[in-house]
């Protein structure tokens, strides 16, 4: 930021460093200080750099820049003209490029243009015609126009450029430099980039590994500012791809778990998953985006536990709208460059050189160059899953990779994990801890020697992995797969998954190759060799057992010698079985395209070596000639047509077959020759078609011929190709059917050769087919404009018909005008002008309105109607709204202009007040104009024509004893203009002030009039609240506020306002996946409608969605709709209460048992979900706003809140604060005091909340916990807090007589859920009697429930049940109620207390409860105690038998049998959430 205020201070000092001197002239040197011009520049400044500001706050660096450099520009020249030291000529220059400087400036900025003279001075409008100024405009804006041309297109050559780079190449690169990785790790780590479609959830190129040292810096310190890599082979598909993501995983390489410490010997090297940093960089790929400097910051997301998998981490932070990174993560620099490896290494060495890594896609680019050589084959383990057998736990999995030939021999250095690290002979898979069934998707490059791929294949060992040293050095290979590279017909291994069987044996069995390698190794093979690959018992095989365990891989073969079809590999290895040649020219025909173009070189060197090893025979070169042919016309083909320039370089530089144009030409004349034989035609057809390609390889094999011999045989060339050519004419002269679609071909190409390579006397033949178009717009206009004026000129003066006429159609043609903005916005001189002429042609009007149309007899309706409309169009056109425009025009229009709004405004006002009688006529039509012209934010014009709305209530209700007309469409056209932009709280008051005061000074309207003010006012308060957070991002307050107005319109029963936010409400749901309360929502919607065939008000159907004639219809598509929803929403028992009600209607009224049976179904599935489907249960929140800084809304409010699905406390926390981010957490939960309330600020209480369940009455029985669960948390509307306070001094003889729970219950307006996701509450305290009433019960419970689990279950263990007894019992305990009686039951308290008598019985009651409890409880502890526990259990009988004695004699016996304690389990439950009120005598009563 200083650098930038530094630049605003040299601006500013600069501005006001203006000379006050007198004007001299003397021959050659000016002194202008006094110029406009210096005037103007001193004000475009002033103005520029408040922009200039703001594009800085936004972050516009392009515009930030052009700005900086225009001022820069104004105040160097600024300065020369002052100096008065320049010559006439060049000031005059000067001047020409300070005005075009300004007025580009101002095109750019969206200001206003600047008309001026030949001498750049700017034009008055008071002194210059109309036409000429209009004129000077069109200049002034062309002149901007042709700059703003000349900029775009040298921007456009730079695109241009950059553009025709990347349409000339059909591949592309992604730069990455690795600048950093700030990531706490405390390990050495592995850090794999690259590049993922998130849509398909796959890889689609290599990894680029970084080794990361724990010291935070690169393992190979040489590199440390050199991380750099290049991801190539990119296509055309991938930049049509919606998504692309840049990936980056980070692998922890050490101990099995961080937290583990080193005092015992550890395991090192495990590869452990940390973590992943995820980046869109689909805008880069596709071009949107391209900034090779910008650093680009990629949050890291830390796996949970680390055995999270990484490519479930991956695709959850895709998903995520933000990564709680705390300041962790990668920053690299991306750049897209056109072309291969080849292409960029020459045009772009400042960013790729051979250091830089390259990084391939997972796949062949879409174009295969000749001498592209590759072998890759690309090996993902995907998933396993592993019996963890003698082990307590899962095992910890680890897969080593490596490649293997026949005998047994290991191939060094053929795995590559990654692009920038080095070749490795083994791979080790990542560990995920104690996990049955590990998803790696890891993937490594195998790249073998192509002669060693048919002897080899993949082996992947499994081995435990602990996390002791001594442990992990005693674990064995357990089990092995493998595949072999090569298939038994020769073809390599399919690309895909292959689920691969997993062998068991000894492990140096499983070493030795010759042990499995003539077993199968894929469960298809097994299936294939008749053997079951889903048993569940172990098979054996030789010495190898097939595990119980699965393993799969996937594998895509890169190779342009490896091919997969077998047709293709007969012909490419035609050699070694010659016999089956024809057979094998014949299927190449028949091969997928992809997989020719993939092996084109090899595909054609083995064509042309078949023709030339057999150069003395004919016998293969028809068939030659065909697969030749095939694929010329494979490669014209759409879909391969990038693979052109491969073709054309291999014609180039590779193709070699010397003799090959002897027999291509004798081919191609035979099949002309025999064009019109059957069977001839359609392969004659194909061959035209490529006749192009087929001529090139005939020139370049006689090119290559004539180097060879020197021109030897150059008359026999000519002679072929002119035989070659009369056979062409002949076929193209003769009148066959057959031949017709030959010719037209060759025609084809013929007509093409001319038109790509055409000759220059074809130029004057192209250019005559454009001619010129005629101007029909200017044709028409000048008609009808003679019409308009013929019209005009006999139009007679006299007629009052024609004079209403006239004004009623000026009025209609100048309103559209005014709507239509004739002139740009820009030509704010033009604009103010026509606002000129109107507003003087709109007063005349109304002079003549007044004169003519006003009396009784003349009196035009429509007319005044029409004359209101335009003054109230023409005074809130965005022209005029002063208050948008910035304090510079804003002066220049009051100084010229004046305010034209306040002007016209006071002319409404006097022409309202001149209706007289007819007023009435205009109520409630007019309501709307005046209320939008009372809002223009004009203080003067709202007091002069807001008290016009009195004047209507005033005239309805002389007319009709009310103004509920008036009423209704205020409120109506309100709530549309506030939610359009229009009002404030300016407005408000002066509403409320204006209108009151005359209201109280009217005999019949004081007391209605002031309800109907007060009520407009809160209206007002609720849309200012509802529009100040309509785009905010904050859906909650969104939902608040519309909320309060919905309430506010079902309170004035304004019904069709309140369904319309209703509906705004349920989208705000919807959007936020709140399918619960958008069902509840609509369902307020439903309830005003009755099932009935009642007509259906327009009102009703608001959602274009809804086709209903009468409310019973509607009503039934609004229930289908919310019982969808409360599904979605797993609101299953409220889905069943609206099924009932629907499907009553459906079978006793509608009869439509279709329906019915559809809904039954529905039902049924409903009522067992409840029962059998786990619903996650939401926790409670309250949440106190406190502060002036909150909305009114919320301000100093206390709220109850629904937490999402397994929200925690924290998350919610950080999810509201994060609301308020300004907002500081309270540390407690008392409630603060008034300086909270009062200060300014704003704070944030909150804390978790328990729901108070609420049992329907029909549960008159105990029922299931799965049923009874879904009312703890759902229709609620009672929650409690508790926290133990401490109220007067410290007793110390008797702590619990001042120790008070404070239990606030929160009562919220509406239960839970429901519209809303929380509602307002309301409190209570609960005194310390009740405080101890609530503990006796509660211990009298947790008796009883140990007791029922003993009696339940004679197997547990003793030793809770010894100490809940003796806790009870003991002489220092004494049940834990001695210091109650001194607190409560004494006549102390019970006369200050009087109103506690009944919570005083029940306390004793429940004391009195407690020994029948205590009794059986002692009594089971005595069968079950020990010999050794017996003196313990007897000590505690007596003291039982003390306590007993002590409570029977002053409370009275309780005598219960087993049974009744189970009832009485059963009942505590309804005891303990109903009222105190509710406790009885015997626990068995408990209702």
């Amino acid at each position: 930021m200083h650098w930038y205020h530094g630049i605003v201070g040299c601006v500013y000092l600069a501005l006001i460093l203006v000379a006050s001197c007198k004007v001299s002239i003397s021959v050659t040197n000016v002194i202008p200080n006094e110029l406009p011009l210096i005037q103007e520049v001193t004000t475009t400044l002033r103005e520029w750099s408040i922009i200039w500001r703001q594009l800085y706050v936004v972050n516009n660096r392009e515009m930030f820049c052009s700005v900086r450099h225009m001022i820069y520009d104004l105040i160097e020249w600024r300065s020369q003209i002052l100096s008065g030291t320049l010559p006439q000529d060049e000031l005059k220059e000067l001047k020409k490029k300070v005005t075009a400087k300004i007025d580009y400036g101002n095109r750019i900025l969206d200001l206003d243009l600047v008309v001026r003279d030949e001498d750049g001075n700017i034009l008055d409008p008071e002194q210059t015609s109309t036409i000429s100024l209009f004129r000077a405009h069109e200049i002034a804006s062309k002149q901007v126009e042709e700059r703003l041309q000349e900029e775009k297109s040298q921007k456009q050559n730079i695109d241009i450029n950059r553009q025709a780079k990347f349409a000339a190449t059909p591949s592309f690169a992604l730069f990455v430099n690795l600048k950093n990785v700030v990531c706490k790790i405390g390990e050495d780590a592995e850090v794999l980039m690259s590049l993922y479609d998130p849509l398909e959830s796959k890889f689609i190129s290599e990894n680029y590994l970084v080794r990361w040292s724990s010291c935070g810096l690169p393992k190979d310190i040489d590199r440390l500012h050199n991380l750099r890599a290049v991801f190539t082979d990119l296509g055309s598909k991938d930049l049509k791809r919606e998504k692309i993501s840049f990936v980056c995983q980070i692998v922890r390489v050490g101990r099995m778990e961080l937290r583990d410490n080193n005092t015992r010997k550890l395991t090192s090297g495990l590869r452990r998953p940390f973590g992943v940093a995820v980046m869109d960089v689909t805008d880069i790929i596709n071009g949107k985006v391209d900034d090779e400097d910008k650093q680009h910051f990629i949050p890291f997301q830390p796996v949970a536990g680390e055995n999270d998998f990484l490519q479930t981490v991956i695709n959850k932070v895709i998903a995520a709208k933000e990564v709680n990174h705390k300041g962790q993560g990668l920053w690299v620099t991306l750049k897209l460059l056109p072309g291969d490896i080849h292409q960029i290494r020459k045009e772009f060495p400042h960013l790729v050189d051979r250091s830089t890594a390259v990084a391939r896609k997972m796949g062949f680019p879409e174009i295969i160059m000749p001498g592209d050589v590759r072998n890759d084959i690309y090996v993902t383990l995907v998933q396993g899953d592993f019996d963890k057998g003698s082990k307590t736990t899962a095992k910890n999995v680890e897969v080593t990779v490596s490649v293997y030939d026949e005998d047994g021999k290991r191939l060094e250095s053929v795995i590559f994990p990654g692009a920038g690290d080095e070749a490795i002979s083994e791979y080790k898979s990542v560990i995920y801890y104690q996990v049955k069934q590990p998803r790696w998707f890891e993937t490594v490059k195998v790249a073998i020697p192509i002669e060693d791929v048919n002897r080899s294949h993949l082996r992947f060992t499994f081995r435990h992995r602990s996390s002791q040293d001594s442990k992990d050095k005693s674990e064995k290979i357990f089990a092995l797969a493998f595949v072999k590279l090569m298939r038994y017909d020769g073809t390599t291994l399919r690309d895909g998954e292959h689920d691969l069987i997993v062998y068991k044996a000894e492990a140096k069995k499983l070493e030795d190759a010759s042990t499995y390698l003539s077993l199968p190794s894929t469960k298809i093979e097994l299936e294939e060799k008749g053997h079951s690959a889903t048993g569940k018992s172990m098979q054996n095989l030789g010495s190898c057992t097939i595990s119980k365990d699965s393993f799969q891989i996937s594998t895509l073969v890169c190779s342009t010698k490896l091919t997969q079809n077998v047709d293709l590999l007969g012909l490419l290895k035609w050699r070694s079985n010659t016999n089956l040649l024809q057979q094998n020219l014949k299927q190449l025909m028949k091969v997928d395209g992809g997989e020719v173009v993939k092996f084109l070189q090899d595909t054609l060197d083995a064509l042309f070596n078949i023709m030339m090893e057999n150069s003395e025979s004919e016998t293969f070169d028809t068939l030659v000639f065909d697969a030749l042919v095939f694929i010329i016309g494979l490669i014209a083909d759409r879909k391969f047509q990038h693979f052109n320039p491969v073709l054309e370089t291999y014609i180039k530089k590779h193709f070699s077959a010397t003799l090959a144009y002897t027999k291509l030409t004798k081919v191609l004349k035979t099949y002309v020759d025999n064009a019109e034989k059957c069977g001839i035609t359609d392969q004659l057809f194909k061959a035209m078609k490529g006749l192009e390609y087929i001529f090139k390889f005939i020139v370049r094999s006689r090119i290559l011929f004539n180097q060879l011999y020197e021109n030897k045989g150059e008359a026999d060339f000519r002679e072929s190709l002119l035989q070659l050519f009369k056979s062409i004419n002949e076929m193209m002269s003769s009148i066959s059917d057959q031949t017709v679609i030959v010719k037209v071909c060759a025609l084809q190409v013929s007509i093409l050769t001319l038109l790509l390579h055409p000759k220059p006397q074809l130029g004057g033949w192209l250019k005559c087919m454009t001619g010129p178009t005629q101007r029909h717009v200017q044709i028409i206009m000048e008609k009808l404009l003679r019409t308009v004026n013929r019209t005009v000129i006999s139009m007679g003066r006299d007629s009052e018909l024609i004079v209403s006429d006239f004004l009623m159609e000026t009025f209609i043609m100048f309103k559209n005008l005014i709507g239509k903005n004739v002139y740009p916005f820009d030509w704010v001189i033009m604009n103010m002008m026509q606002n000129k002429v109107f507003l003087r042609a709109i007063n005349q009007y109304a002079d003549m309105l007044n004169k003519k149309f006003l009396d009784q007899a003349n009196f035009e309706l429509q007319l005044w109607n029409n004359y209101f409309h335009l003054a109230v169009a023409f005074l809130t056109q965005e022209s005029l709204q002063l208050e948008n425009f910035s304090s510079a025009k804003r002066a220049k229009i009051l100084n010229k202009y004046g305010d034209m709004r306040r002007q016209i405004g006071f002319e409404i006002r006097d022409m309202w007040y001149n209706l007289g009688q007819h007023k009435i006529k205009f109520i409630p039509e007019m309501v709307g104009p005046i209320l939008e012209m009372t809002l223009i934010p004009e203080t003067e014009l709202r007091k002069a024509t807001i008290p016009i709305f009195f004047d209507m209530m005033q005239c309805e209700f002389h007319s009709t004893r009310s103004f509920q007309m008036f009423e209704k469409e205020i409120i109506t056209k309100l709530d549309h203009e506030v939610e359009g932009g229009r009002g404030d709280e300016q407005y408000k008051v002066l509403f409320d002030k204006i209108l009151l005061e005359h209201c109280r000074k009217h005999k019949y309207l004081a007391k209605s009039g002031e309800t109907f003010v007060k009520l407009v006012v809160r209206l007002m308060e609720r849309l200012l609240d509802y529009r100040t957070i309509m785009h905010d991002e904050n859906k909650e307050n969104h939902m608040s506020c519309t909320v309060n107005v919905l309430n506010f319109y079902k309170e004035i029963e304004r019904e069709e306002m309140y369904i319309r936010y209703l509906y705004k409400l349920c989208d705000l749901h919807k959007e936020c996946d709140n399918y619960t309360e958008a069902a509840y929502t609509l369902l307020l919607h439903a309830k005003l409608l009755k099932w009935s065939e009642e007509a259906c008000a327009a009102h009703l159907t608001q959602r274009d969605g809804y086709q209903a004639a009468t409310q019973g219809q509607l009503k039934d598509q609004l229930y289908q709709e919310i019982i969808h929803y409360f599904d979605k929403g797993k609101m299953w028992e409220e889905a069943i209460a609206l099924g009932k009600e629907l499907a009553e209607q459906y079978e006793n009224e509608m009869f439509d048992y279709e329906q019915l049976s559809e809904l039954l179904r529905k039902q049924a599935q409903f009522y067992e979900n409840i029962v059998k489907v786990i619903r996650p249960k939401p926790d409670y929140f309250a949440v106190g706003y406190y502060g002036q800084g909150f909305p009114t809304f919320i301000r100093n409010k206390v709220f109850i809140y629904r937490g999402k699905e397994y929200e925690r406390r924290e998350d919610f926390e950080a999810r509201l604060l994060t609301q308020f981010p300004n907002a500081e957490k309270m540390k407690t939960t008392s409630p603060p005091g008034d300086d909270i309330k009062n200060s300014s600020g704003q704070y944030i209480q909150c804390f978790t909340v328990k729901p108070k369940l609420d049992l329907p009455s029909k549960f008159h029985r105990p029922v299931s916990e799965q049923i009874v669960s879904f009312y703890r948390v759902n229709e609620v509307q009672r929650f409690e807090y508790s926290r133990p306070v401490r109220k007067g001094e410290k007793n110390p003889d008797n702590e619990f007589a001042n120790m008070w729970i404070e239990r606030t219950i929160y009562v919220t307006a509406y239960k839970l859920p429901g519209i809303l996701r929380w509602f307002e509450v309301k409190s209570v305290e609960i005194s310390p009697l009740e405080n101890a009433i609530e503990t006796m019960q509660l211990t009298n419970d947790k008796i009883n429930n140990m007791v029922q689990q003993h009696l339940n279950d004679p197997n547990l263990p003793i030793n809770p049940l010894s100490m809940l007894l003796n806790g009870i019992v003991d002489p220092a305990v004494m049940g834990g109620f001695t210091n109650y009686e001194k607190a409560f039951f004494t006549e102390k308290y019970m006369h200050e207390h009087p109103e506690d008598h009944d919570k005083i019985e029940k306390l004793k009651d429940l004391i009195a409860w407690q020994i029948p409890f205590l009794a059986e409880g002692i009594r089971i502890h005595g069968e079950k105690v020990t010999e050794a526990l017996r003196p313990f259990h007897e000590r505690m009988e007596a003291c039982f038998k003390q306590l007993k004695d002590k409570v029977e004699k002053q409370y009275g016996a309780r005598a219960v049998v087993s049974y009744l304690l189970a009832l009485y389990d059963q009942k505590a439950l309804l005891l303990s959430l109903s009222s105190m009120g509710t406790i009885s005598k015997l626990p068995g009563s408990v209702p």
